[in-house]
């Protein structure tokens, strides 16, 4: 990435996050020392259930604030109509938010790994793609129904209900589901190798699928100009 990519990166945060956008990656820190303190036992962190309980639940919230400040947060700004003059299309500037909110995700991330293996535990490090595609899911699930209803508090809470329902039918962590972003072979000990693999494949490439899906419908959604400007 040159220089003039980083000095836009740090354009596109600013105007999604604002001017401390540095402090984000920071704030799920405290989870992770939270759980260090091993006040609930079921929340007691061992090196399977590292994907979700120390890094997707953090960076699927991060995902969800992003993810509705993308669009959405253009109309609380009043600033969505300036979008659709920016040079080579609003859906652009929209593509460069989404990449720069998964960068973001990406440094929480790395900064959450290094805190779980000093203070808590080793873990396999294919958890790291599994928390991340948890994370970008729900980023583009918030960006998607925030677009839908035009609102970042319409769009966060629907989502944030959404990861509750996941988390129950799945008993958090307890229940592997192949439908599920947050699905994480290294909890399933009684299943054949040969299984495993075509289960982890069928939710990998499948979450691509879905979340490309809710991209595009979210982008024909947000180009309608006129539906999303009226009051």
């Amino acid at each position: 990435m040159t220089l003039p990519d980083f000095y836009l990166l740090r354009l596109v945060l600013v105007m999604m996050v604002g001017r401390r956008f540095w402090l984000l990656p920071l704030l799920p820190l405290g989870w992770l020392v939270f759980l260090k303190l091993e006040l609930f036992s079921f929340l007691a962190v061992s090196p399977e259930v590292v994907q979700g309980l120390a890094l997707g639940v953090p960076m699927a919230l991060l995902g969800i604030f992003l993810g509705i400040r993308i669009i959405a947060g253009e109309i609380d700004d009043r600033s969505l109509e300036l979008a659709y003059t920016v040079p080579g299309g609003s859906e652009r500037l929209w593509r460069i938010k989404l990449g720069a909110a998964a960068i973001l995700l990406l440094i929480l991330e790395a900064l959450l790994a290094v805190v779980t293996i000093v203070l808590i535990t080793s873990f396999p490090w294919g958890a790291l793609y599994g928390a991340f595609q948890a994370a970008c899911f729900y980023l583009v699930l918030s960006l998607s129904l925030a677009t839908l209803f035009r609102s970042q508090i319409g769009g966060g809470v629907v989502t944030v209900i959404l990861l509750g329902i996941n988390g129950f039918l799945t008993g958090f962590g307890n229940v592997q589901l192949r439908g599920s972003p947050f699905f994480n072979p290294y909890v399933i000990v009684d299943a054949d190798s040969t299984d495993l693999l075509a289960w982890t494949v069928q939710n990998r490439v499948g979450m691509l699928l879905l979340m490309a899906g809710m991209l595009s419908l979210a982008f024909m959604r947000a180009n309608r100009r006129e539906r999303m400007l009226s009051s």
